[in-house]
């Protein structure tokens, strides 16, 4: 077994929670929400996430709105909707229990 790969797939696990998280009270547009998992030490790359964006935003948890850049192209600003907000509720309950159960079960063995 490659633990590259579990580690990997564990991060994967988290991600849309992470980016929801971010999101939460303020929009942003892809490449501030890459820097804010890179800072966090969340490997990502950009392939990665702008598939997940997508599908988040078809899942009708984000919606973005275009804005013009003093620097560049246009920027897609990504934002929750009503129903992410509440996604996002259910999931910070979830991830408590979750935490809390591996906790439990990790803090046992040491």
């Amino acid at each position: 077994m490659n633990i590259e790969n579990t580690k990997a797939q564990m991060r994967k696990g988290v991600l849309e929670y992470c980016i929801l998280s971010i999101l939460d009270g303020e929009d942003k547009y892809a490449s501030e929400i890459l820097k804010a998992l890179k800072d966090a030490k969340m490997l990502v790359v950009e392939g990665t996430i702008y598939p997940l964006l997508t599908r988040l935003k078809n899942a009708g948890l984000l919606n973005y709105r275009w804005e013009e850049s003093t620097s560049g192209p246009p920027r897609k600003y990504y934002a929750l909707t009503e129903i992410g907000k509440e996604f996002l509720k259910e999931l910070n309950t979830t991830w408590d229990e979750l935490r809390n159960a591996v906790n439990l079960v990790t803090d046992t063995k040491q």
